[in-house]
């Protein structure tokens, strides 16, 4: 939290926004003078409303409530570049939020490892109706990651990350397999 810095100016002293019948008045400038030292870091901070607000400048302790406007969410342990990140491109990623590379994005950004993301979903167009619908009748999703050492991987907060990212009426596995290796096990959602 920031505190008072003494002796900071005001940049609008109210002592200069009286008639000059005013002025002379010695009372009067020391009572003025006195709300100026309490007004002048909230008149500052006012001035400066535009550099809170955009997360690549805005203070330490106002970027976490920048980040709850754009529904990120805030991690202690990750350096105020990597929150100012992820602030900055929240929008963008909102914007792929349910897709397959919205979800490998959000993988890759928590864990640095690029995962494979195989889907039961798709799309297809055809001028004949009553055409077979693409995909399957249930959908499902599962993740692979691939790491020199599994037990490292944080498995409860990819499972979080993942039931964030995707559709609440999909099923997800969750698949940390050794590089190279085979299936070590662990379904987290449903799966047919």
């Amino acid at each position: 939290m920031r505190g008072t810095v003494t002796g900071l100016p005001s940049p609008h002293p109210l002592v200069e926004l009286l008639p000059a019948l005013y002025l002379e008045q010695d009372f009067l400038g020391r009572f003025l003078s006195a709300l100026d030292d309490v007004l002048a870091p909230i008149l500052l901070t006012l001035d400066n409303l535009p550099a809170h607000l955009d997360p690549r400048s805005a203070p330490e302790d106002f970027l976490d409530w920048v980040a709850q406007w754009v529904a990120v969410e805030s991690h202690g342990d990750v350096p105020a570049e990597g929150r100012r990140a992820a602030v900055t491109e929240a929008v963008t990623r909102h914007s792929r939020r349910g897709t397959r590379g919205g979800l490998a994005e959000a993988i890759r950004r928590q864990t640095g490892v690029e995962p494979e993301i195989a889907e039961s979903g798709g799309s297809g167009w055809s001028p004949t109706p009553n055409t077979e619908l693409p995909g399957e009748a249930r959908p499902w999703v599962v993740v692979r990651l691939r790491v020199p050492e599994p037990e490292a991987v944080d498995r409860v907060g990819v499972e979080e990350l993942i039931e964030g990212e995707i559709p609440a009426h999909i099923g997800y596995e969750l698949e940390i397999l050794p590089t190279g290796g085979t299936p070590a096990g662990g379904a987290s959602g449903e799966r047919p």
